[in-house]
């Protein structure tokens, strides 16, 4: 009988033991997919808001290349082995567009999240209810310091250098450059305007009031910028700030031009297009402009042999559009569209919105298509901006060319 009953026992214990033992020579099969609204095992639907019309529109290039890249990828077999559904509706660069459109994406269409919405104010008009909705607001458009903020925005975040940090970069240069220049500033008279000139007056310190001679801002709908122009020529500066989106860019490069003002510009990296900016404002006119850069300028002689622009080119040529490939706004269609794909892949299968929020918050990338040399994509948790540091170059001849090495605003 005691025998039996140790037998018994060793049986039981056997019996109670084999799930752990199979599970030490079987490991555990990964868990099962999960999937928010707008992720099924064949789809991944995201949508965007976009200036298909109105004056904003130069920037709808940026959707043209984004959606050829997707195409791309799902000609390839999508994102493990999932489609991308790319929704793209026209906002206008109308902040209550962007409000009506945004509910129709989330409400109606569903989309898993948004991306790459461009502008300052139409993503301020959707700031708040996205991230009341848990709906991933991310890669955006705009270098407004309100989207690096984790902690009151956790589903937001921005693809651009931050703009306040960019116009600090410009004042250290004219610092060092020009210590006794006079500087007049030409911004639109919105949240992005007012983050790069506050940057620039900050990273000036004590030299502002002694350098800052004249200032003038613009309406999006205002039909030109001459006026703000010839106001600011006849300040006497012979350093220009000059923050503008690509069409009052090019106005007040041409506008200088046509008046005989010629001083040292500083040209935001929002309207350093050659093909969206420079070329309308004329290239005599852009002459010895500098901007700030992250991105490789495509048909620059100085990548003409990098595998990631050869590349670039190849897609725009395949994509029909060949025309665009100069356009700044299609380097950064392109380079947030494969900074897209390559979230959604780390996804893997868990396919949630959490999930997606917690890839952008946790990105590494030196080796991003057209990144320069020196500038890398990073993001922690505590601070979603992508980049701390930019390069500088010089509008010379027809194209641009990089001077010094990679700066931050810090130091």
């Amino acid at each position: 009988m005691k025998r039996i009953a140790l037998l018994a026992a060793l049986a039981a214990a056997a019996m109670t033991a084999s799930p752990l033992l199979a599970a030490e020579k079987h490991p555990q099969k990964q868990s099962e997919k999960q999937y928010d609204q707008g992720a099924t095992d064949t789809e991944i639907k995201i949508g965007q808001t976009l200036p298909w019309s109105g004056p904003a529109s130069a920037y709808s290039v940026e959707g043209m290349v984004q959606r050829a890249y997707f195409d791309r990828a799902n000609r390839q077999g999508g994102v493990n082995g999932r489609k991308i559904n790319f929704i793209s509706l026209d906002d206008a660069y109308s902040p209550p567009k962007t409000v009506e459109q945004t509910r129709k994406l989330v409400e109606q269409e569903g989309v898993l999240a948004m991306f790459a919405a461009i502008g300052t104010a139409p993503n301020i008009a959707v700031h708040k209810y996205l991230n009341s909705k848990k709906v991933p607001q991310i890669l955006i458009l705009t270098g407004a310091s309100r989207w690096n903020d984790p902690k009151n925005f956790p589903w937001t975040m921005a693809f651009y250098p931050l703009y306040d940090m960019e116009g600090m970069i410009f004042a250290r240069h004219a610092l060092q450059a020009w210590p006794n220049g006079k500087i007049a500033i030409l911004s639109q008279n919105d949240d992005a305007g007012r983050d790069y000139v506050r940057g620039f007056k900050e990273g000036l310190g004590d030299k502002l009031k002694s350098m800052v001679v004249a200032e003038a801002t613009y309406e999006v709908t205002d039909p030109t910028v001459d006026s703000q122009i010839v106001k600011l020529k006849n300040s006497g500066a012979d350093v220009f700030f000059l923050m503008a989106t690509p069409k009052f860019g090019a106005q007040a490069l041409k506008k200088a031009h046509e008046v005989a003002w010629k001083p040292k510009t500083l040209l935001v990296s929002v309207a350093s297009s050659i093909g969206g900016v420079l070329k309308p404002a004329g290239l005599e006119a852009s002459q010895g402009v500098i901007t700030t850069a992250t991105f490789k300028t495509a048909l620059d002689p100085a990548w003409d042999n990098a595998p990631d622009m050869k590349e670039y080119i190849a897609f725009m040529k395949a994509s029909g559009l060949e025309k665009y490939i100069t356009d700044r706004s299609a380097s950064l269609g392109y380079v947030s569209a494969a900074l897209m794909e390559r979230i959604l892949q780390r996804c893997g299968d868990n396919l949630t919105r959490a999930n997606i929020m917690k890839q952008v918050s946790n990105l590494h990338d030196s080796d991003l298509p057209l990144l320069l040399p020196g500038v890398t994509v990073k993001t922690t948790p505590d601070n979603l901006s992508p980049f701390g540091a930019m390069r500088l170059q010089r509008f010379e001849g027809e194209g641009w060319v990089l001077f010094g090495d990679a700066i931050s605003a810090q130091h």
